[in-house]
């Protein structure tokens, strides 16, 4: 019926009357499977559920006469409002309620492409960029990503990221570039995905993220000036590694609500359930390869980063505001002139409590970025 692959996991299952809905991640790109218990149990895809977006299918009402092998269908894209389609298996589908639109759509396509990280492991990621992207190395991009708790980083629209960065335009009219990593520690193939950069094996999250940056820079589509990589709580840990591993590949980084010292992240807030995921800093074999990938540790006097912006809140009950105080003092203390910090009183770990201060703190790390990027700051 169904088997889990390398490219293939099971997200969740619904049934209908007589058949059974599978909703699967098939490299990062939803696939619904309709089974048929009476014939074998053989499978079909579901027509309905369209390419390179995130989709969950499940039925109406098993249980009614009229509508029994129904579904309702919830779709989102890079390029697409939450939609929410009926249909019938084996028959038709009609769009019931979409959401709005907040930017012109039209104006950008959706791709996705693989990166090889430095074990050989092909690593996936989306790109929307505009409908004539000139491969030349000239564009402003943001990268972005999360690679941890088995968390899949899947396509959904966003008017913010639409009007924020993909509308925006450079001197000569270059629109931004939008990248979503799915970087190993997420769970967008399955635990084991996930479990490939637990502990000692961390630095693969960080190596996939890298290797990402760098094929956007061999496929033309920017330059290190002008790629720019933003990430929040666990993704503030990866931006984090960039900005002390790899600061070459990058000419600004947006750093939210981060992990950045892993020698005391479990003394804080709730770091300490997290020693699944990182490792135990209190015990010498771990501390090891734990401060590998520590950004406050790691470092350097006299060494040239990229812009930063570290940006907090006081009220952050899960990481807390201290983590980014102690790493923007530290770069500070080290002589580095281009760190930006930001800590608002409330949010908690959200950084926001309304959409008010949501809109806020995106418009800052979006125009900090644009500005680092494009020579404004």
């Amino acid at each position: 019926m169904f088997e889990p692959d390398a490219h293939t996991a099971l997200q969740s299952w619904s049934w209908t009357r007589d058949h059974l809905l599978l909703n699967l991640l098939k490299d990062v790109s939803s696939e619904i499977r309709v089974v048929n218990p009476a014939q074998s149990w053989t499978a079909e895809v579901l027509d309905a559920c369209p390419p390179l977006h995130a989709v969950d299918a499940y039925a109406v009402d098993d249980e009614d006469d009229d509508a029994g092998n129904d579904y309702w269908l919830v779709a989102t894209g890079f390029l697409t409002p939450t939609t929410v389609v009926r249909g019938t298996i084996g028959g038709t589908h009609v769009e019931v309620k979409a959401s709005p639109s907040y930017f012109d759509e039209e104006s950008f396509t959706v791709s996705q492409h693989f990166a090889v990280s430095s074990d050989g492991t092909r690593v996936p990621y989306f790109q929307v960029a505009a409908n004539d992207l000139a491969l030349d190395g000239g564009n402003p991009t943001l990268l972005s990503g999360y690679g941890g708790f088995e968390h899949a980083m899947t396509p959904a629209y966003s008017g913010v990221i639409g009007r924020g960065w993909l509308e925006r335009r450079t001197a000569d009219g270059r629109p931004g570039v939008y990248v979503l990593a799915n970087i190993r520690g997420g769970g967008e193939y399955g635990p084991a995905w996930h479990q490939a950069a637990l502990h000692a094996n961390r630095h693969r999250a960080y190596e996939d993220f890298a290797a990402i940056a760098e094929d956007l820079v061999e496929r033309g589509v920017t330059r290190p000036e002008l790629l720019g990589c933003t990430g929040r709580s666990n993704g503030g840990l990866l931006v984090g590694n960039m900005l002390t591993q790899y600061p070459h590949l990058f000419g600004a980084i947006s750093c939210g609500v981060p992990l950045l010292d892993m020698k005391r992240y479990t003394k804080l807030s709730a770091g300490y359930s997290w020693i699944a995921e990182y490792g135990d800093p209190d015990k010498p074999e771990q501390w090891e390869y734990v401060q590998t990938f520590s950004p406050y540790h790691r470092l350097q006097e006299g060494r040239k980063y990229p812009k930063t912006l570290i940006w907090t809140a006081t009220s952050d009950d899960r990481v807390g505001p201290v983590q980014a105080r102690k790493m923007a003092a530290r770069m500070k203390a080290l002589g580095v002139g281009n760190v930006w910090f930001h800590e608002a009183l409330e949010g908690g770990h959200a950084g926001a409590s309304d959409n008010r201060q949501a809109a806020r703190m995106h418009a800052m790390s979006f125009e900090f970025l644009w500005k680092a990027l494009t020579g404004q700051l």
